[in-house]
Formats: C-alpha cells, structure tokens, sequence
C-alpha cells in the first residue's frame, strides 16, 4: 500500500493504542511537578532576593554560581539525577492526566532510532515528558524529542529533516493536543520587543498557571505519534532532497493533527503551520 493511502486512513481503521498516565497521589504528584518545573521560578526569586537582601558584592558571587550551576553540562549517568527523573517520569504525568495515542505501535522498533518531531512547543513541551522513556508510555528504550490556535513552526525549519536524512533515522510526527492550555501567558508588543527577540533570537514573556504559581492547570494532554516516515540515508543530502522530505513531513503532520482532532475531543481546535 502506498503511503499516501496509508496516511489518509481513520484512527479507528488503524486500531490506535493508546495509554493512558496513571493517577497517583495528590503528594507525589504536586511534588513531582515542583522538582520538575518549580526550579525556574525559584531560580528567578533566589535571585532577587540576593540582589534586594545582600551586600553587593556577596550578591554578585552568590548569583554567579547560579548561573554556573545552570550553564554547566550535567551527565545522564549521574545517579542523583535519573533516581529524580524516573520519580518525575512516574509522578509528573498523572497531574494532567497525560494520553498518549500511538497510531501504529507494531512500526516501532526498540532497538532503531527515530526523530521525533513534536508540536506545538507552547510555553514548554510539557507533554512531551510522556515521550520519554522514564514514563514507560512510549515503547521506544531511549527518547528525546525536537518541540517547537496551535502554531507549529516548520515552514522555515530543515535542521531536523538534514538530520533525519544524513543518520536514515524515520521522522515521526507528534501533536500534542492540550499543551497551549497548561499555562497562561503575557507578552509586550511594539517594535522594540520584537527588535530584541529577533536579536536574541528568543521571545521573553510572562507566564503563570494555578493560583498564579509556576505549576500548570491541571487539564487534559492527549499527545499523538502518528507513523514514522522512512527516509533512505545519504550522509550529503542537497537542499533539493531535504526539501523533498520537508514536504511529506509537513503534508503528514498536517493530516496526523485533522485524522485525531476530533477523536481527542478537540474538534473545534485549529492549526496554523508557519
């Protein structure tokens, strides 16, 4: 079958598997959610206090190895940080509740490596957690993925697709459903604050979930894995094949977001591709 054909099929004529994100208690859950997305914030405050509350130069040293803490590489082999990421990974999920619907289980091999192309990244790819192989959702052994109305900027983004064809790794789209309601957020406008994103190439703004605080609402996550599309390797692909491959990318991702809009019960939801 080709595979045009094959994307245009329903999810209920592929008999998706989905997986849902056990519910845990209030404690581990909240406290999982604090480790893993509270530190921003306390970071930020920490801060300010040593620039409100200490001498200036006390201030000066104190603030300075927190950004060397921050800066500095960390290494996955550290047993203090996976004993904190598989207690994440187990806790953090629940909160939303997190589902994740694979399209076709069966194409996934453990032991290959794929590139995960998720979308929309929203304030943080929060959904994307239950990709990781920590949560025990996703039946690949090691994962990362590449996160960016839902907008999705890949118009102008080939960086991943070069990748993809230069390694032979399968791209797979994933939408994530729920992830731009997690948080609220506010950002200036004007020329001069899209002047300084564009030069530092990052769009400050101000953000905040419950009550307020660095924790998001607690809503529904449903992300979606649709089928990896093959990609024959060539270690120098030209601009013409990565473009190629860009297109079916884009053509799949597009018809993986209309084929489970209204199976997630997002129906009304719209999506901009940029």
């Amino acid at each position: 079958m080709e595979e045009s054909e094959r994307n245009h099929k329903n999810p209920e004529e592929t008999n998706p598997t989905v997986i849902r994100s056990i519910r845990h208690s209030t404690f581990h859950t909240l406290t999982a959610m604090i480790v893993w997305l509270g530190s921003i914030h306390l970071n930020i405050i920490l801060a300010l206090l040593l620039i409100l509350l200490f001498p200036n130069t006390s201030a000066f040293w104190i603030l300075g190895l927190l950004i060397l803490v921050l800066v500095v590489p960390t290494s996955d082999r550290s047993r203090l940080g996976q004993a904190i990421a598989r207690y994440v990974g187990k806790y953090a999920p629940g909160y939303f509740p997190v589902t994740v619907h694979i399209e076709d289980a069966k194409l996934f091999d453990r032991d290959k490596a794929y590139i995960l192309v998720a979308e929309p990244h929203s304030i943080f790819p929060i959904g994307y957690l239950s990709l990781l192989n920590i949560t025990g959702l996703m039946p690949l052994s090691k994962t990362k993925a590449l996160a960016s109305t839902a907008v999705a900027f890949l118009k102008k983004r080939f960086g991943f697709v070069r990748v993809s064809i230069e390694t032979g790794a399968p791209l797979v789209p994933v939408f994530c459903f729920g992830q731009s309601d997690v948080y609220s957020w506010w950002k200036p406008d004007g020329k001069l604050y899209h002047r300084i994103a564009r030069a530092i190439r990052f769009a400050p703004l101000i953000f905040w979930g419950g009550f307020g605080s660095p924790i998001p609402y607690c809503r529904p996550i449903q992300v979606v894995v649709g089928r990896p599309i093959e990609i024959k390797q060539n270690p120098c692909p030209s601009n013409e094949e990565v473009a190629e491959v860009h297109a079916r990318f884009v053509s799949a991702f597009h018809k993986l977001f209309l084929r489970y809009r209204e199976i997630t019960g997002c129906a009304d939801t719209q999506i901009r591709i940029m």
